[in-house]
């Protein structure tokens, strides 16, 4: 998938995916560059679309070794994780190969019916895998891993069991998407998957590459 169609120059092309990997906002960019607050935001929509379609092409990484896992909830008007305080939020579930990626994804609850398949996809038998004390959890114990858990009523983290790791990812991709003042639904994904894309290339100017990579036969 490549950004096509578009009839911003190829100058304010490169700027715009420059200011995007800096994290300077679509408005803000139009400004910057003089042009119409719309063109920037589908630009920036069309590079999201770019990043959400080259992670889904390596989807099927398959983790191995110490993993992290947990559930997040984003969105919504009331405070909480879990229970009557999830109402109205967007669950995702996330996996994180400690040292290593991060993947998500959005899913309808925090059940284990839900969460097992994905882990079973995503994870390797006899992996050692982290989690918190949440109930959903507990077919780990009989699934062919080897799981370890911490329970967050008494402490965070017992030398090497925590989830530090992707506690961090959620904390990194609340912060970004805040700043966005509201996330449509039907768009939530593709800003989901760019916190992903960001965790995984943390480098600058190794973003810029990706990205120039990705879109090099439109910009180019």
């Amino acid at each position: 998938m490549q950004i096509t169609n578009c009839k911003l120059s190829k100058r304010v092309q490169k700027k715009l995916l420059e200011f995007f990997v800096l994290q300077v906002t679509a408005r803000s960019a139009a400004d910057i560059l003089d042009i119409q607050p719309n063109s920037a935001i589908l630009f920036y929509r069309k590079i999201r679309m770019v990043i959400s379609h080259h992670l889904a092409l390596a989807a099927d990484e398959v983790f191995e070794g110490p993993v992290e896992l947990d559930e997040s909830y984003f969105g919504g008007r009331r405070k909480g994780r879990r229970g009557r305080g999830a109402a109205g939020k967007v669950v995702v579930f996330g996996i994180l190969k400690r040292n290593g990626r991060v993947y998500t994804v959005v899913v309808d609850n925090a059940k284990s019916d839900t969460l097992m398949p994905v882990i079973k996809q995503k994870i390797m038998p006899d992996s050692i895998v982290y989690t918190d004390s949440l109930s959903s959890y507990d077919k780990l114990d009989v699934s062919g891993f080897i799981h370890h858990r911490i329970n967050h009523s008494k402490e965070f983290a017992d030398r090497q069991n925590h989830i530090n790791g992707i506690e961090n990812f959620w904390n990194q991709a609340k912060r970004h998407l805040c700043k966005f003042n509201g996330i449509p639904k039907e768009h939530f994904e593709l800003y989901l998957k760019e916190c992903e894309w960001r965790f995984n290339n943390s480098e600058i100017k190794v973003q810029i590459s990706i990205l120039k990579q990705l879109v090099k036969h439109d910009l180019f």
